[in-house]
């Protein structure tokens, strides 16, 4: 459970990355190993070359939601401010929303899914 004034954000992907974190929030973060089960890894082109380069990647990785309990993404859970979440809000492009998710820990975190094939709306 996240401390008064915190928040928990799962990523699986390029937030994890120090030299990202350091540019993003400022800091180098730390984490808790956990997944995101009824997901798939997939993945979403980086279309800005300069990003590209400056991540060392070509693809993105994006969370595809499939219901199937078989199904999970490795990531870690890290602990940021409200201020850091707007700046991972920032961060993040249009391919990804924003959701409460659980964890297989039992733990609820936000985490940035596909947009597109995201969970199903309630």
């Amino acid at each position: 459970m996240a401390r008064l004034g915190t928040e928990l954000l799962f990523s699986y992907g390029t937030l994890q990355l120090e030299s990202v974190q350091i540019s993003t929030f400022g800091r180098a973060l730390t984490g808790t190993p956990d997944a995101l089960p009824e997901y798939k890894q997939g993945l979403l082109a980086i279309a800005d070359p300069a990003v590209a380069a400056a991540l060392g990647k070509t693809h993105y990785s994006i969370a595809q939601y499939t219901g199937s309990p078989s199904d999970a993404v490795r990531g870690m859970v890290l602990v940021i401010t409200p201020d850091e979440l707007q700046k991972a809000d920032d961060y993040e492009i249009p391919e990804y929303m924003r959701v409460e998710v659980v964890l297989r820990s039992g733990t609820r975190a936000w985490a940035y899914v596909d947009a597109l094939n995201g969970p199903p709306k309630t």
